[in-house]
């Protein structure tokens, strides 16, 4: 049974605390001896170079476990060919902690295309290539040669997103855990303070990483059935006879009106259940439900959607009960997610000695990831959105994680007094997130056991608070500190929420709007909205109006730069060429696209790989989701967001001829693409355009709106 909670400073420090605070984690024997370390506790592997800063998952890790008294040695972007860079730190004590990185290694090595990609913004110089495909089971492996009888816990986002048998987009087939594959003693997934705390402190005393299965937010291989746990059995559907609804893993979920009911107490008779323990009737704590194995759901897409659907109604840490899917003769077992951090722990994990720099191994190279964060404040974590194609919620939970205001002002002073280059502006205060700051539901009962997987689809439910007032406070003392010429907002606003609260619009409108804005209808059709799980067009026109409204007062000419996403599930090519219409009738013209990219886990993903909608209770008769899978079809519903682009203009009439919509082709208002072909000359000949913010705001003022959505994880995530 999952062990409660320790807050992240309750734990009594591990005895090499005596060595104090590294100037900063070493990366190679040369400082280990400048600290007077003979050898490291824990050594963290990472796909990203090392940067020092809260934005980077292994400066958070790394900084928490020093501050719990350990050595922390960090080896950034080894060479995997062979053990060599795996050992250059020498034998850790305790365990290696692996992680991709930032990003999933796939994600940021491939295009949604497939194709690779020549840079790597988490590279010093940008340069890519520095890390191998799927680089924690790499990494992993690597580790396991140099020092076979040291633990590996895996880690971060691409752990996270691959903690269960998942669908792989550029494999094309369902893969096993990566805890398998990567022969890994332990996974910890999410944010993972909590719990990897807990567990060093466990591998300190001496306890074995294979006897510790009580910790909320791991998963681990087990081969023995634990006594005096209750098992609901969720491996087939579509079962013949009546099956009691209150033992169903789909209780309580977007099936239902109401936001939380009471919560379930368990199966009524013994048709669901493999082993049943009396003392365990009501106890959700000592339940667990069997997925269909990996066996079942590499062979049967339909299976493989019912699974991620079980999982998504599995991540309330109120009422989250802990998996278990077969992989062959071995169970894969998933504790419940991690209690969020509290605001006090959430200060004390940003209030760690960061540098707020890369390591000085790195000299003067550029690191891109850094420079785009490099004067950010992170303000809050999780998303309760739940949009289908996003990892957050996977990853970072939907319980909005807050810190309080003084830390923030207090980072922001920091920055300013520390960081060098700083000219007087915060290029953003916000996180996965701009403005769900501080927002929760406004009852602690109802939230610890609602089910339902956004708070905000398909309408904004009644219990939650859409006030605000916290984050307008804020930002008024944030760029009130002296030195701080102009605060800027750059994460993905939730416009849906901001129209709850028109003050809060005009606050950000009139002063912390750069020129342009970013926020994300992804569409305007209600069959690709409804499988994303986001508002319909008409909340972004409510929000626009009033954009549109507090610019003009504040004497300001401000734009918004809607993001849209092409060939996600539930696209239909008419969808797409209304998308195309609603852009030129409003004059959107995109300079970049992105199509949908299917990133493990992912709800979306589960739609594209098996048709079936996993909102909803899937059987094998239930309705199917429109796929966009081939390459062709694909480049249309691309080429249909670039319908201005001359270049696509040949592919888009083949298609409206063949979706007779003839009507469209032609002059005048109305029709989508002229019917007559410029010469190629005056179609090629433009000349490359410079790639800077003047340039940029340059063309945003002609109507040429740069539109890009990238389908990334959260900057946080690790």
């Amino acid at each position: 049974m999952p062990t409660p909670a320790t807050t992240l400073y309750g734990h009594n420090k591990y005895w090499a605390e005596c060595f104090g605070t590294a100037p900063q984690l070493p990366m190679s024997r040369a400082e280990m001896d400048a600290l007077g370390w003979d050898s490291c506790d824990i050594v963290i592997v990472t796909g990203d170079a090392y940067v020092d800063h809260p934005s980077f998952g292994m400066a958070i890790i790394g900084r928490l476990l020093e501050a719990n008294g350990f050595r922390i040695g960090i080896i950034a972007q080894p060479d995997w060919h062979s053990k060599a860079d795996f050992e250059q730190l020498g034998k850790p004590n305790l365990y290696f902690g692996v992680a991709a990185g930032n990003m999933d290694s796939m994600i940021n090595r491939y295009t949604a295309d497939k194709k690779v990609r020549n840079d790597d913004a988490y590279t010093p110089g940008g340069v890519g290539g520095k890390r191998p495909d799927r680089c924690s089971l790499v990494y992993s492996q690597r580790c396991k040669e140099a020092f076979k009888d040291v633990p590996v816990v895996l880690g971060g986002i691409e752990a996270s997103l691959r903690r269960i048998a998942h669908f792989d987009y550029w494999q094309g087939s369902v893969r096993r855990s990566i805890l398998l594959d990567a022969s890994a003693d332990i996974l910890i997934y999410g944010n993972a303070e909590r719990a990897i705390v807990e567990l060093s402190h466990r591998i300190a005393r001496g306890e074995r990483v294979d006897e510790i299965t009580d910790v909320r937010g791991t998963a681990f291989i087990r081969n023995d059935r634990p006594e005096g746990w209750w098992e609901i059995d969720s491996t087939r559907i579509d079962r013949p006879g009546r099956v009691d609804q209150i033992v169903s893993p789909y209780v309580n979920t977007q099936d239902s009106k109401a936001c939380a009911t009471k919560q379930d107490e368990g199966p009524k008779s013994d048709d669901n259940v493999l082993r049943f323990v009396p003392d365990a009737r009501r106890n959700r704590s000592r339940t667990v439900i069997r997925l269909p194995s990996f066996e079942k759901v590499r062979n049967d897409a339909v299976l493989y959607a019912h699974a991620n659907r079980v999982l998504h109604l599995e991540t309330n840490p109120g009422n989250a009960r802990a998996l278990v899917q077969a992989h062959g003769d071995r169970d894969l077992w998933m504790n419940p997610p991690a209690l969020p951090l509290s605001t006090d722990e959430m200060d004390y994990v940003f209030g760690m000695p960061f540098t707020r720099v890369p390591h000085t191994r790195y000299g003067e190279a550029n690191i891109p990831a850094y420079e785009m964060i490099r004067f950010s404040v992170n303000i809050m974590r999780g998303c309760f959105g739940g949009c289908t194609f996003c990892s957050i919620t996977e990853h970072e939970g939907r319980i909005i994680q807050n810190r309080s205001e003084e830390s923030i002002l207090e980072e922001i002073e920091k920055i300013r007094d520390t960081v060098p280059g700083f000219t007087g502006v915060i290029s953003d205060l916000g996180g996965p997130t701009a403005n769900m700051y501080r927002l929760a539901c406004k009852s602690r009962e109802i939230e610890a056991a609602c089910r339902l997987p956004s708070c905000v689809f398909p309408g904004i439910c009644s219990n939650l608070n859409t006030d605000h007032s916290s984050l307008t406070a804020l930002y008024r003392k944030a760029r009130k500190l002296p030195g701080v010429k102009k605060v800027l907002i750059a994460s993905g606003l939730r416009y849906d929420l901001a129209v709850e609260d028109p003050e809060y619009v005009k606050e950000l409108v009139t002063h912390h709007v750069g020129g342009y804005l970013k926020i994300a209808p992804e569409h305007t059709e209600k069959g690709p909205l409804d499988k994303m799980m986001k508002p319909g067009i008409g909340a972004y026109d409510k929000f626009k109006e009033l954009f549109e409204k507090f610019s003009k007062e504040a004497g300001k000419e401000q734009y918004l730069i809607p993001y849209f996403i092409a060939a996600h599930p539930g696209t239909t090519d008419e969808d797409m060429v209304n998308l195309a219409l609603w852009l030129k009738k409003n004059n959107f013209r995109a300079d970049q696209v992105q199509a949908f990219y299917p990133s493990p886990m992912a709800t979306a993903t589960a739609m594209y790989h098996s048709g079936k909608n996993p909102l909803r209770k899937v059987t094998y008769k239930s309705d199917s989701v429109e796929i966009v899978k081939s390459p062709e079809q694909r480049r249309l519903h691309k080429a249909l967001l670039r319908y201005h682009d001359a270049k696509n203009w040949p592919l888009i009439r083949a298609a409206l001829s063949e979706m007779n919509l003839g009507h469209l082709i032609g002059s005048g208002s109305g029709k989508l693409v002229p019917k007559d072909q410029p010469p190629v000359a005056k179609a090629t000949a433009s000349p490359r355009r410079k790639n800077t913010a003047a340039a940029h705001e340059k063309r945003v003022r002609k109507g040429k709106l740069l539109t890009q959505h990238t389908g990334l994880p959260p900057r946080t995530g690790r």
